[in-house]
This record gives C-alpha cells, structure tokens and sequence, in this order.
C-alpha cells in the first residue's frame, strides 16, 4: 500500500504527540538508554515516524551525535543518497581520520564526484562507513536515526548493514523505522546491531483513536462515529485522522446505515488497484462491500454469477485477503471495502442493496438492504424496517435497532396531526420512530447520537408525550453531569402538565437531579416515592418500579428504616423485564442491599445474574456499571487479581463508551491499592475526583474522595489520607448518608488518625459511626472499627488488650468472608508483635495476602519483615527520654525517640510506614507541645536527662 506524503493536518498539531503508545515508548526508550538499538515495524499509517521523531526528541539530547536521513519511494533509485544525508554535514569532521582510501571512496560516494560504486570501491566504502561511525563515537555517543528503511537505496542499506553488524562495543546506536505487513522485518533485523529490539506498532484501540481525534482538534463528532472512523481505518491513526478531517469538511453528516465518506486522499490508496480489475469483478466487490458479512454463496443468491474467480482475481492483487479455510470474503483492510463504496456511483450502490435484499438471509439484513435501496418515503419499507428493529432490540443489539428505527423515521410519511398515531390511522409517526431509535441508542451507550435526535424533535413536536419524552432522552444523556441541563426541568414540567404518567417521569428524574446536583438524599427520596404514585395512578407499572428502586437505593444508602418495605414494594409482581436488569432497577436496588448487608455470596451471584442479561440484552451501561459492581463484590470477598481484571476491564469499557468514566475510575482506583500498583491508584482517584468535580456529581464526589484516602492510606501518607477523608465525612453528612457501609471509609480514616498522633479524634469517629453499623446491623463494618479501636488502644498503650481484640476481629473477618480485611487485621498483628520481646513472624498476614493477591500490602509485609530481621522493623514504644514525652501522643512519641536516636526524616518515615510529611507535620506538633524549636532541641533534651 502506496501512502502518499501530502496529507494535511491542523496547524495545532504536534509532532512529538504519541497517543496510545505509551508501553511501546517506555519499553523503547529504555532499550536506548541501555545502550541498545530499536527498530519500529508495522503497516503504512501506523505512527511509526511519530514515534521515531518522539524517541529522537527525548533520547537524542546534545550529549549525542545524532544522524538523520528520511528516504522516499521517488528517490530509492539514487546510490548513496541515504548515506549523503547521514554523513554529509559530519563529513569534514571525520575525513582526516580515515585512511586516504577510505576517505577517498566516501568523499566521492557522498559529493558523486568521480565513479564509486560498490562493486568497485565496496571494500573501502564499507570499511569507511565503520571508521567513519568508531571516530565520531570517540568524541561522544552516536545517535542514528533513519526513517521509512523500505525506501533507502540499496547502496545505502548494504553500507550501513554491514556497519551495525561490526559495530561491537562502539557507542553507537540506531533508531529506524520500517513499514512491514504482517512481520516481514527480519530482513531489516538482520542488517541491524545485534542488541536490536524489534517493536510493532499495533491499531490503536477505540478510545485512543478517540483521544488522537480530539487531540488533532475533531472534537465535535458523535461517539458512534468516532467508533466507525475506529471501524472503517482499523485503528490506523492516519487513516483516521484523514477519515476525521472529511467529516469536518463535509457539512452534511452521513445517513444512518450509510459509510463514512473516504477522502480522496484515502481512496487513492486503493483505487489505482482498482482499476486492474474487469468491471464484473468490481461489481462484485462492490456487492461484498455493501454486505455486512459477504460470502461466496451470498455473492452467488445476488447474481454474482462468477464470484469465485472474481474474488481470486482480487486477492491476487491484496484487495481482498485469502482465507484458507472457510467461506467469507473478507477485505485487506476495512479502508479498501470504504473506498470502494464511496467511489460507486449511486445508481449502483442501489442496484447492490437491491439484490441483497433479496439475497440475504438474516431479516435484519433484508430490511437495511430494502431501505438503502429505496429513495423517498414507503410506509411498507418503513413497517419492514420497524420490525427489524424490534428483532435486533431482542437480539440485544439495541445499536443496529437505533440504525434501523432512523431508517424507519426517514422512510415514513410525514404527518400532519400532533396526535398520537396507532395502528389503525397508519401507525407511529415519523417522529416517535426518531424518538424510539433515541432510546435504543442511550441503551447502546450511543448518547451523542441520542441526544441530537431528542433535539431536532423538539424542534417541531408539539403533542406534550413527544416533547416529555425527548426531554427525558436529553436528561438521560446527560450521564452524571446533571448540572448541564438544569435549565430542561421547568420546561419539561410544563409540558407534562397534568397527566401523571408524563409527571412521573419528570420527578423520577428531579430524583435524580436531588442525588446528583442538589446532593439531598432526602430530597432525592420524596421525589422518587411522589413519580412511584404518580405512575401507579396512571398504570405506567415500567416507570413505578424504576422509581421504587430509586426509592429503596436512597434509602437504604440513608441508613432509612423503610428501605426493607421499599425493596420488598419493587420486587413485588408484576415485574418488567428491562427494569430488572436495568443498572438503576429492581435488580440493582436488591444487590446494593445484600453487598451492604455482608450477604456476598448471594451477592456475587446477583450482580452475575444482571451482567449475563445486560450483555444478551446489548445495554452497554448498564454493563459497564454491572461489571464494576462485581469488581466491587470480588475486592470485599478478598479475590483482589480477579477485582483487578474485572475493573480494568470496566474502565475500558467506560472509556471506550464514554459512560461511567468517574465511577469506574473511583473502583478501579481501589483495585488498584490491593491488587496492583498504589501509584496507579493514586492517579485514578485523582481523575475520578477531577471528574466528580468537574460535572457537580455530589453524590460521587465523596466516593472518589473516599478511593483517594484509601490509596492515600496503603501508601503510607496517612496525613493526605485524613485530609481527603475529613472532606468525605464533611460531604456525607451533608448528603444525609448515614450507613457506613456505602463507602466503607471510616476504618481508613480512623487508622490513619492513630497514624498521624489523633488516637481521640479517631475514637470519637469510631463511637460515632458504631451506632450507625449497630442500629443498620452492619458486621463486617463494626469488625472494621474494632480493628481501628485495637490501634486506638496500642497508641494508648494497652497493646494486650488491642492484640485480644484483634485476634477477634480477624476471625470474624474470615466467617464473614473479607478476606483481605481478615489479612489486615494478621498483619496489625504481626506490626504490634514486633513491639514486645520474643520472636516475631509476618507469615500468617503473608500467607493471607498471597492468598488474596493483595500485591501492595504483601510487599509491605515483606519489607516490614526484611527490616524486623535486620532489627530495624521492631520500633519498641520509646521509653521517655524525659517527663515532657508523656504528654505526647503515641505517633509524636515515637517519633521524637527515633530523632533523640539521630534518625533523619527520610529514616523514620520509612521504619514507621508513613510519609516524610507526615513525619514534618508530627514533628512541628511536638516542638509545639515541648516549647522548642527544631529537632536539635529534643537531642538536648535527651542528653541531659541521660547526663543526670
């Protein structure tokens, strides 16, 4: 595949930008600093030379010599061009320390003064070029960078190969790029240094094309283009960027069920293939390019006559891709396919959908074939086309249905009465088909799109259901950023006017709206159960059970006493369907109650149960909450690899779709601190935060906040961690949340008070929050704060009485089946332990954290461990130096003994597993509490008691 070099891009993009690469960078770069050489291989388009010039940027500093030479396809034919553009301005630098033959072969190999060649001077050449690169070496590293190696000229390439394979020691490096199909590279490895690494770049995913777009300044396109444009270039960045800029300059978007339109930039790619073909064999690509899964026998029942041999004849020229086994005709690339149906005149492109509406043997497909081959409106084609939709919904694709019910909106006739259209009078009108393709694209996770079709309908609807409904559309693909549409309330309260179905559907919302914006649970929780009533009175059972699941959800979140009767209400028969396992459902509200009520076995198979029928069903949202919620279920049962699979793969999903990206970052973020990198974890809470923050989502806010403390805490900052979570216990009170069990912070907060010296602050927390879990039953939460207590007690100096405790605590962790907070309460354990006199094992809070693959807190077991057997772990409770130290709290106690023994900051952050700032902090209340000023103080003061 030819690419041409003249591609236009915005004037605000980047050069050294690498989006999605960032594995591949790291592992590259790292290869160059260890001395090494890297090769970049893969197809046209790929990104190769941004990651090149990149890598060149941030490796190739002034400390290195750097070469460059970038050949082209038009100038491959020219001997030693390459080799003129990499010595030429180093070549006087280097001439006089080259033997005279040497030098004269390669003063005339890249001036073309005289003859050279290599048959003639190939010797001498080849030695130059190795001398040449020892003596720039000897003044510094030598950086060689060479782009599009297909395209060097074979003089070039031979000089150069035979250097690198003789380079031995000599710091010289190379760093080149080769377009490849498939992973045909070995031939460019062979002539490479011998430590080269080989790195293919791969499609870009979904979302990394997403972000390269925005990047590249096409923010305004709809997701479900963006995942067509992700679909039509096979995730090659070029390809997308030019697909991208198309759709910016065409200002009218493309109809539903039709491609993208491929530039021409594209098409020149393929076309010039093209033409080799006879017209019958183009046609009969282009049947297979109109057809969602071609194959030979479907190619045949369209009256493609000779399609087999017309098919060989393409793949003979790589338009089509050879399958050995099995009927598909499958394209090269999904360009060629978009290429080819962009160029085809209309009346053909009819003329190919026509006979596969015939040909094909999915209805779904016969239906989209017949309207595509139809002009105008026909209410049978738009009947035919209704039907397909209703199938694709029960075949739980609800995109395919969102695509076809817009074809059935553009193919009814228009109507010219505001009523409501039923059967009889010819059925639904234009407008509804708009409004229930809206619908299935907010199922789908396609919310840009929904959202533009509930606009242009509000253009013009006047009957009050249309325009309730649409604004509901609007409301519902808003996500969590409710504050944006703040303004769509009172209109759509107007349109409702009295009918209380319509209102119902407006306070659900308001519900909503309470949760998210206002941050009022209470307020969230009248408005739910009035749309219960509202809709019970007009017999909308759908929206009844939705807001009595609201309903209960509040309340048990509340702590309310009424959420059993509510859960009890929503469950009642007769049951929907949809709302069952909906992610704000029936289902839904029952799981919260059983993973809040320790029940994690009926749970987890709950929450599997949803998933199962989320994904037949096609609701992407639902299943991107769904998945995060069994992540959750796995990480409190202690399975922390398989939490950490599940909300990586929530995340992905969130970001790919656009929905759920605060939520699923906020669990991740937890995943994250026990199963897998705490750095990570860090990060992600601070997006979920910004997220949170950024869309005025009260009601996710403090559970962000809550992951942040949580991190915060396993990295041992313990005065970030009670900064964070004093800002959660602020907003929770606010909102009116009182079961501890949402959010499962106040052991992190209490344990950290005992960190940074606050063992009364955190007992009050405790009293306060057993009530809660005491009144609402809540045991593995109050298992949770007597583990705090026990730290409460150490601080305090009772270390007996918090071992006893914890012993407790640790087996009722393991019948209520936490089994990484039972590994918690080991390792507390095996901490106090190491403060009495006798032998001390981590083995058991090792063993159950293996057990758990709780990855960070088993590495600070065995760091822990490492230093109590070379005698540094065991930080006994320090024994006064003077009086003063008794009014010390049990952290600023420890931490002025460890001063008084000459430690630095750094020293005792590490030996008591907190921060440096916290250390700071601790040490600033002491020279308070003391009447001193520094450190230097205290050492004095441990002097002279000694001295007397």
């Amino acid at each position: 595949m030819t690419v041409r070099r003249d591609f236009k891009e915005p004037a605000r993009c980047r050069p050294d930008l690498v989006i999605g690469r960032d594995e591949l960078f790291t592992s590259a770069h790292e290869q160059l600093a260890r001395g090494g050489s890297v090769l970049l291989h893969g197809p046209a388009g790929i990104g190769k030379s941004t990651v090149l010039r990149a890598l060149a940027a941030d490796y190739g500093d002034a400390a290195r010599t750097v070469l460059r030479c970038s050949a082209t396809e038009s100038e491959s034919h020219l001997p030693f061009l390459a080799l003129a553009d990499l010595f030429g301005l180093v070549l006087d630098e280097v001439a006089d320390k080259l033997p005279s033959a040497q030098r004269t072969a390669l003063e005339s190999a890249l001036t073309g003064r005289g003859e050279s060649t290599l048959q003639r001077d190939g010797l001498a050449l080849r030695l130059a070029v190795l001398s040449a690169l020892r003596a720039l070496a000897a003044a510094k590293p030598v950086l060689l960078v060479a782009d599009d190696m297909q395209w060097l000229d074979s003089a070039s390439a031979e000089l150069l190969g035979f250097a690198a394979r003789r380079l031995g020691d000599t710091p010289v490096q190379l760093l080149c790029a080769v377009r490849t199909e498939g992973q045909e590279y070995d031939r460019h490895l062979r002539a490479s240094p011998p430590d080269t690494l080989a790195v293919r770049l791969n499609p870009l995913s979904p979302a990394q094309v997403s972000t390269l777009l925005d990047h590249r300044g096409y923010t305004d396109l709809p997701r479900s283009t963006v995942r067509e444009i992700h679909r039509t270039s096979g995730g090659n960045p070029l390809f997308a960027l030019e697909l991208g800029r198309a759709l910016g300059e065409n200002p009218t978007p493309p109809r539903p069920g039709e491609p993208l339109p491929v530039p021409t930039s594209l098409r020149a790619l393929v076309l010039s293939r093209l033409d080799m073909l006879s017209g019958e064999a183009r046609r009969t690509l282009l049947v297979a390019s109109a057809g969602a899964r071609p194959t030979l026998a479907l190619l045949h029942a369209a009256g493609r006559e000779n399609a087999e041999a017309e098919t060989a004849q393409a793949a003979a020229l790589g338009l089509l891709a050879t399958e050995p086994e099995g009927p598909a005709v499958r394209f090269a690339h999904p360009l060629i396919s978009a290429a080819l149906y962009a160029e085809a005149p209309a009346q053909e492109r009819r003329a190919a959908h026509t006979a596969l509406s015939t040909a094909a043997s999915d209805p779904i497909e016969r239906a989209r074939h017949l309207a595509l081959s139809t002009t105008g409106t026909d209410p049978q084609v738009a009947a035919r086309l209704a039907e397909a939709a209703t199938l694709a919904r029960d075949r739980g694709a609800p995109s395919v249905a969102a695509s076809l019910g817009l074809l059935a909106a553009r193919h009814t006739p228009a109507r010219h009465t505001a009523a409501r259209h039923t059967a009889e009078d010819g059925g639904p009108g234009p407008d509804e088909r708009r409004l229930e393709a809206a619908e299935d694209a907010i199922i789908a996770g396609e919310v840009d799109l929904a959202r533009d079709i509930a606009h242009e309908v509000l253009t013009r609807a006047t009957a009050p259901a249309e325009r309730v409904r649409a604004w509901m559309v609007v409301i519902e693909a808003a996500g969590q950023a409710l504050g944006d549409v703040d303004a769509v309330y009172p209109q759509v309260l107007a349109d409702a006017g009295d009918d209380p179905v319509l209102l119902a559907q407006v306070h659900y919302q308001l519900a909503w709206r309470g949760l998210v914006v206002q941050g009022d649970f209470a307020e969230a929780r009248e408005q739910a159960a009035h749309a219960a009533e509202l809709a019970a009175l007009g017999g909308d059972r759908r929206n009844e059970l939705m807001a009595l699941a609201l309903q209960a959800s509040t309340e048990t979140l509340m702590g309310h006493p009424g959420a059993p009767a509510t859960i009890k209400r929503a469950l009642k028969e007769p049951q929907d369907p949809y709302v069952a396992c909906h992610h704000n459902g029936t289902g839904m509200a029952r799981f919260r109650w059983l993973l809040m009520s320790d029940q994690l076995p009926e749970a987890r198979s709950t929450i599997t149960a949803l998933l199962r029928e989320a994904r037949r069903r096609g609701m992407v949202e639902s299943e991107v909450h769904f998945q995060r919620f069994l992540a959750e279920t796995e990480l409190r049962s202690g399975h922390c690899g398989r939490a950490l699979d599940l909300a990586r793969e929530s995340l992905r999903l969130a970001r790919d779709s656009g929905i759920g990206l605060g939520a699923s970052a906020m669990l991740t973020s937890l995943a994250e601190a026990s199963g897998g990198e705490v750095s990570r974890a860090l990060e992600l809470a601070r997006e979920a935060t910004g997220r949170a923050e950024e869309d005025g989502d009260q009601m996710y806010l403090s559970r962000a906040l809550a992951a942040l403390g949580h991190a915060q805490s396993v990295a041992g900052d313990a005065a970030g961690a009670v900064a964070s979570l004093r800002r959660v216990r602020e907003l929770e009170v606010g909102l009116g949340i009182n079961d501890p069990a949402r959010g499962r912070w106040q052991g992190d907060f209490a344990e950290a008070l005992v960190r940074v010296g606050e063992p009364g602050e955190a007992q009050e927390l405790i009293d306060v929050t057993r009530a809660h879990a005491l009144r609402l039953g809540r045991e593995s939460i109050l298992a949770v704060l007597d583990r705090a207590e026990a730290l409460v007690r150490a601080a305090q100096g009772d270390r007996e009485g918090a071992l006893v405790r914890l012993t407790s605590v640790q087996d009722r962790f393991a019948k209520l089946g936490y089994g990484l907070e039972e590994a918690r309460a080991a390792f507390a354990m095996a901490r106090l332990r190491t403060r009495r006199p006798g032998p001390t094992s981590y083995d058991e809070a090792a063993r159950l954290f293996r057990r758990c693959r709780a990855l960070p807190w088993l590495r600070q077991v065995e760091a822990a461990g490492a230093q109590d057997s070379a005698g540094t772990a065991a930080v006994p409770e320090p024994v006064p130096a003077f009086d003063a130290l008794e009014g010390l709290a049990s952290m600023e106690r420890q931490v002025a003994a460890l001063v008084m023994e000459g430690a630095t900051n750094r020293e005792i952050a590490a030996r008591l597993f907190i921060s440096v700032k916290t250390v700071e902090a601790t040490l600033t209340r002491v020279y308070r509490k003391l009447g001193i000023r520094s450190r230097v103080d205290i050492v004095r003061l441990a002097a002279g008691r000694h001295a007397n």
